[in-house]
């Protein structure tokens, strides 16, 4: 960031008056532009024991198999988020569960999001965001092209735990 959005300023980097890290703070109006982690909010839909993967058709990992997730909009929460990830990247249906997994991931200023999803019914299809959606047992999960580690971890945490048949939350940390 170069110029203040607000008043056209030289932005500079600094720590602010009672903060404790630097920020992008404009030179003149003293506006402070705060960066924080983004918030990918994401489902695991299950329909008759099978779970619902798609390959990605955009970067990153093109032509992967993941979850269906992604960036939450402004105004919308986790669970709407994930709702609608789900529907654009797959077509399908859901009834959004209970909170699955939060897998934390600093290094890209990231946190995962996943919900327990059943699908309402078994339509889905290919998006523009993704090539290919199929529903898959647990034996035909692609495991080495799984596009995303907090995916791989999610899909593993939630199968051990479907067949203990108690879900938990689980904090993970990548």
């Amino acid at each position: 960031m170069k110029f203040c959005s607000h008043c056209r300023a030289d932005v500079v980097v600094a720590i602010p008056e009672g903060d404790n890290r630097e920020r992008y703070i404009c030179s003149a109006c003293e506006l402070i532009f705060y960066e924080n982690p983004r918030i990918i909010a994401g489902s695991i839909p299950v329909f008759d024991d099978r779970i619902l993967i798609c390959k990605r058709s955009i970067e990153p990992r093109l032509g992967y198999w993941t979850l269906p997730a992604g960036f939450m909009e402004n105004g919308e929460t986790t669970l709407q988020g994930a709702w609608r990830e789900t529907y654009e990247e797959s077509l399908a249906k859901v009834e959004i569960g209970a909170l699955f997994s939060i897998c934390n991931v600093p290094r890209i200023n990231q946190v995962h999001m996943f919900y327990l999803a059943q699908m309402t019914n078994d339509h889905f299809g290919p998006t523009p965001e993704s090539s290919e959606v199929k529903l898959v047992s647990a034996d035909q999960i692609p495991w080495d092209d799984i596009a995303f580690a907090t995916v791989k971890q999610t899909l593993k945490r939630f199968l051990a735990d479907r067949d203990a048949n108690q879900f938990r939350l689980h904090h993970l940390e990548f």
